[in-house]
């Protein structure tokens, strides 16, 4: 390999550097109008009137839309109005937009409403939305219109109802000999981008919709609105410039479909919308939260013989994503471990909370958290090393997951090798537990990670090569550039298949709907992997058309050519050749005559044999691998005032095959990063009455510069057949095990269950002081 593996300079870094990149708030223009949302300031109550009076007096004002005549959206299931229609169900959910010709003149308008409301008893935890007794947020849930693997429970607050059922639970609870039990529980928070979610929109004279947003997913945007709006598909157009993060926040489609009704409000007048910090949190979609209850039964030696798993999901006001997230949670429910029988329900709940999008992870740190806080218990019970534990109960080819797929080494990896990877880079062997005082003691928390991707069974990935004349390339792909280097990944192994050099390779940052070959979603680690296989399908089909020509010119069969290095040349004599840029826009003869012409190569990969799941038993086939790995946490505990500092952070992942080596470091150590925030820091508070008390940076607290531990990253590498060059996805998965790695030091340092999130020195002193 000439390149894959080595550390490449990423594409759009030295515009980012230098402060060229544009975003989608930084495009300004003269004809454009502003939106400003009206949010509530309750989290549930009827909209009894809406008084736009005062505000249609202000100067500058275009229009004020109400949630009269929407239609019901949502991507799994139609249960939101996109502005709010009689009822609003979460503090800061929008019930009117205002477009006037300044951002001040909106401000001013936009306070100037008054909205008269009735409140509403609000529930403000899954269990509460359980009980039977509970306020019914969605009375009409039977009627909705639903996708297939949505399963709602009608007359509760269920949104959906995932079930995993294999083996035999009761034969599960016989053989076994130790059983533990524990319970689980956090709240939403959020993604905390540095960039807040943007978008402007138009409507053309030719009545073509024209929008540009900060957005992981620019095709679904388009889809949506043509499905929402009853818009021709072909008359939309979504443009998407670098974003400036997003960890599956910017998957949703939310300010979007404001911006759209903003523009027809004014005959199609250019409209931008940018949320504020504050709606960045509370308006847009945020950060699951989660209540567990996790039972688990094994033999005297250890070996797991049964698994009894309850997920209650904050899904908060609304659908949207929360049943994916609900769904992608029970899939891989019991962590990377062979367990035979198992039994798991997973319920996405209605709350008076933001509603969430995903988040790095896809529901998996959530889970993992649970379930591998309570293989700590059970180590613990059983007197056995926490990573023996895990070694021997290891998920392994042969095994079946617990929507009984039948594993193989390309699609599990070598979970055993990351856990001797780990023991060696946490140095284990020194002990769990070091007394370092005075009031001070050093402890280690260990934690196995595995996800696949549960996205659509018929996801699809295009890329489009146009060659330049000089024989240099042009990349185009849908992938959207979040932050995570894909992009340049692409023109890698574009650069290997055809041995060239990458520096002649050029990506195409910003992705148009019109022009850009279709990526289904930037999410799920998939972005390497499909659009990669799609950029191996057009090489080969560039391949296919120069060695067609050069056949022609060099007087040999195609079968006898090479091409690579800025060349096509003879297999047995590489001095007969001819220049790929002197045939990359066809050939020309001396007298004239000429031949081809540009060549333009494209390839597409849709996922493989992927299905939806059995409603009664969850058997299926969700993604078409497992990424697993072995993680690690050092802390150093005050044990007289609780405060501590994350020393070391160590991940190792079975990444298959490393294709950009510092980008692969970059994405595991910041995945580290975020894990760690999410577990010790970040929350959102809620009062009685259902209201996010700290929707700012300043109360809402992640990990600062400075604060952050010692990173180490490892990686093993067992090839994914499937994937371009054996590359798994690996952007989320070293966040995955962190919550339960810290979960796990401090409740050994501690000698307390610490089972709820964030670990705040206040929750480790309730724990040891008050058992509570």
């Amino acid at each position: 390999m000439h390149i894959i593996g080595k550390g490449i300079m990423r594409k759009d870094s030295l515009e980012k550097v230098t402060g060229h990149a544009k975003y989608t708030a930084d495009f300004e223009s003269k004809k454009m109008l502003y939106g400003r949302l009206v949010t509530s300031p309750h989290a549930h109550a009827n909209i009894k009137q809406i008084d736009t009076s005062s505000a249609e007096k202000i100067n500058g004002i275009r229009a004020i839309i109400t949630g009269e005549n929407l239609p019901l959206t949502g991507e799994e299931m139609k249960d939101r109005y996109p502005i709010a229609k009689e009822r609003v169900r979460y503090y800061g959910e929008v019930v009117a937009v205002v477009v006037a010709d300044t951002p001040f003149q909106a401000m001013q308008a936009a306070e100037a409403i008054k909205v008269n409301y009735e409140f509403l008893p609000v529930v403000n935890s899954p269990s509460e939305a359980l009980k039977a007794d509970a306020p019914l947020l969605h009375p009409d849930l039977e009627n909705y219109e639903k996708i297939n693997m949505v399963y709602p429970v009608p007359g509760t607050n269920i949104a959906s109802k995932t079930k995993i059922r294999k083996g035999n639970l009761e034969k599960g609870w016989q053989e076994s000999e130790v059983i533990v039990e524990e319970a689980f529980a956090f709240r939403p928070s959020d993604h905390a981008a540095m960039e807040t979610r943007a978008v402007f929109a138009q409507i053309h004279p030719d009545g073509m919709i024209e929008l540009t947003a900060s957005s992981q997913a620019p095709f679904m945007i388009k889809r949506l609105i043509a499905d929402y709006f009853n818009v021709e598909l072909g008359r939309i157009i979504v443009n998407t410039p670098l974003v400036g993060g997003a960890f599956g926040g910017k998957a949703s489609v939310q300010l979007e479909l404001l911006a759209y009704l903003a523009t027809k409000a004014v005959n199609g007048r250019l409209v931008k919308i940018v949320n504020e910090r504050e709606e960045d949190m509370v308006t847009s979609p945020g950060h699951i939260g989660l209540e567990a209850q996790v039972k688990l039964g094994c033999t005297k030696e250890g070996i797991l013989k049964a698994a009894e798993i309850l997920f209650l999901w904050d899904g908060g006001a609304y659908s949207d994503k929360a049943i994916d997230l609900s769904r992608a949670g029970a899939v891989d429910c019991t962590g990377p471990y062979h367990i035979d029988n198992i039994w798991c329900d997973s319920l996405c709940m209605y709350t008076n909370h933001p509603f969430p999008a995903p988040f790095r992870g896809f529901s998996h740190s959530e889970v993992h958290f649970a379930f591998e806080r309570t293989m700590d218990v059970l180590a613990q019970k059983l007197n056995m090393d926490p990573l023996e534990l895990r070694a021997r109960n290891a998920i392994l080819p042969g095994h079946t997951t617990p929507t009984q797929v039948v594993l193989n080494s390309s699609t599990v990896g070598n979970l055993p090798e990351c856990i001797r990877k780990l023991k060696m880079l946490l140095n284990w062997e020194e002990g769990q537990v070091i007394d370092v005082g005075p009031n001070k003691v050093r402890a280690k928390g260990v934690s196995c990670v595995w996800k696949t991707s549960t996205i659509d069974p018929d996801a699809s990935s295009g890329v489009i090569l146009t060659f330049n004349k000089d024989g240099s390339i042009n990349l185009i792909s849908g992938v959207v550039e979040i932050g995570t280097a894909t992009k340049t990944v692409l023109a890698q192994i574009l650069a290997e298949k055809l041995k060239m050099d990458i520096n002649e390779i050029h990506v195409q940052m910003g992705v148009n709907t019109q022009s850009t070959p279709e990526h289904w979603k930037t999410v799920a680690s998939r972005g390497t992997f499909m659009a990669g296989r799609a950029v191996l399908t057009a090489a080969e089909d560039v391949i296919k058309q120069l060695k067609s020509l050069a056949s022609f010119l060099l007087r040999a069969s195609t079968e006898d050519l090479e091409v690579g290095y800025g060349k096509v040349y003879v297999r047995e004599e590489p001095k007969q050749y001819i220049p790929i840029k002197e045939i990359a826009y066809g050939y020309s003869f001396p007298e004239g005559l000429s031949i081809g012409g540009q060549m333009i190569g494209r390839g597409t990969y849709i996922l493989r044999g992927m299905t939806h799941l059995d409603k009664e038993t969850g058997a299926g086939r969700p993604g078409p691998e497992w990424t697993v790995g072995a993680e690690g946490v050092e802390i150093e505990l005050n044990t007289r005032d609780y405060t501590y500092r994350v020393l070391k952070a160590v991940a190792v992942i079975d990444v298959g095959k490393v294709l950009n080596e510092k980008t692969a470091l970059g994405q595991v150590k910041g995945s580290m990063s975020m894990g760690l925030s999410f577990a010790a820091r970040e929350t959102f508070r809620f009062d009685r009455e259902g209201r996010v008390l700290n929707p700012q940076l300043r109360t809402y607290r992640p990990l600062r510069f400075g604060e952050h531990p010692k990173y180490e990253a490892a990686f093993v590498e067992t090839p994914h057949l499937d994937a371009p060059y054996g590359a798994r996805g690996v952007g989320e998965h070293a966040l995955i095990g962190m919550p339960a790695a810290l979960g796990n030091s401090l409740s050994t340092a501690l000698s307390v269950k610490i089972n709820y999130l964030p670990m705040l020195p206040e929750v480790l002193w309730k724990m040891k002081e008050r058992g509570k």
